[in-house]
């Protein structure tokens, strides 16, 4: 079986064009961990690390004596972040009052039962507690998204452009609440170069 790479197999999904699309996402399988507060802070990096840990023991679960008997070759699938407020009276600017799932999409192979086992063996290794993660099946449905290039703090910019784009196709956004899909990583990237695939629910 060949390698299964995101950037290849699921461009529709991942590396959509500079301009609003729609589309109809499927159900997908995800890890995932809840929170709240400013991403810039301790605890979303941490959260963050953690995602990533479980995402790679999924991917290496091949090493193990009694490895999962439907595993595949697979690239391990970006970052995702659904961004919604705990308070929606105060300006989404604030991002103390930032609530939100951050999520890697997992190969078809994994269910519950190995993720708890992949969520004992990171424990384990890497001496980290891994109870605040979850694993669960989502299904966003029909959406408008875009690449957006450049700060986060730009993104309204091409919210606004994806917004007139549904309304001069006949469609509304449904809510506030979005998802940011980050194919860049901030840490290595100056902030004019980051690449996020900005996407929301429409009817």
């Amino acid at each position: 079986m060949k390698k299964v790479d995101y950037k290849k197999d699921f461009k529709e999904l991942y590396l959509p064009g500079e301009t609003p699309v729609i589309i109809t996402v499927p159900e997908l399988s995800f890890i995932y961990i809840d929170g709240e507060g400013n991403p810039n802070k301790e605890g979303f990096q941490k959260d963050t690390e953690l995602l990533y840990a479980l995402s790679y023991g999924a991917r290496m679960s091949y090493k193990w004596p009694d490895p999962p008997t439907d595993w595949y070759e697979y690239t391990v699938f970006p970052l995702e972040g659904v961004w919604d407020l705990i308070d929606k009276g105060i300006s989404h600017i604030d991002k103390d009052n930032l609530k939100y799932r951050i999520m890697i999409r997992q190969p078809d192979f994994l269910d519950q039962s190995l993720f708890e086992r992949i969520a004992a063996e990171t424990s384990r290794k890497k001496k980290i507690d891994a109870a605040r993660a979850g694993f669960g099946r989502f299904t966003e449905g029909l959406v408008c998204q875009m690449l957006h290039r450049g700060s986060y703090d730009d993104e309204s910019k091409s919210f606004e452009i994806m917004e007139e784009f549904c309304r001069k196709s006949g469609y509304e956004r449904m809510e506030k609440t979005h998802r940011e899909i980050y194919l860049s990583d901030p840490r290595k990237t100056k902030k004019e170069d980051l690449k996020t695939v900005l996407r929301f629910r429409i009817v």
